[in-house]
């Protein structure tokens, strides 16, 4: 094992005000330097795409981080759309209701909903795709 003097100063300026200088594995190092790699190319990339924004998954976390949070107006239009959305899936034909529910609420792909019921995959997604049809047609009045 090969120790490595590393000054905790350079690597933790806010804490260490400080020369601090302790000796660690060189396998620790390659783990520090590897992160330290990985953050400057995380901002090359922003500065490249001129990102000023999260390049994470865009899963909302990042925003109920940060603290946002709807006005009240937005979460009575939400709740309303959500309602508009369901009375018109409501008023479905039950099989194609059924259908959509399985596929865009329970996230199940099309062979999951058409093994499930025991049909073909093409008559689940012409179904599927009829549905939606018929939930814009609905929506638009």
């Amino acid at each position: 094992m090969i120790l490595m003097e590393v000054n905790l100063r350079e690597l933790y300026p806010d804490i260490y005000q400080k020369d601090v200088h302790v000796d660690i594995p060189s396998e620790i190092m390659e783990v520090i330097s590897a992160a330290q790699r990985a953050d400057i190319a995380y901002e090359r990339k922003m500065y490249r795409y001129n990102a000023h924004y999260s390049l994470d998954i865009q899963d909302g976390l990042e925003h109920e981080t940060l603290g946002f949070s709807l006005t009240p107006e937005a979460v009575v239009e939400q709740r309303q759309q959500r309602e508009w959305l369901l009375c018109a899936v409501m008023s479905l034909p039950p099989v194609q209701a059924r259908r959509l529910y399985a596929r865009f609420y329970l996230g199940m792909s099309v062979a999951e909903i058409a093994e499930a019921e025991g049909v073909g995959r093409v008559r689940i997604s012409s179904s599927i795709r009829r549905g939606i049809q018929r939930l814009m047609v609905i929506l638009e009045r």
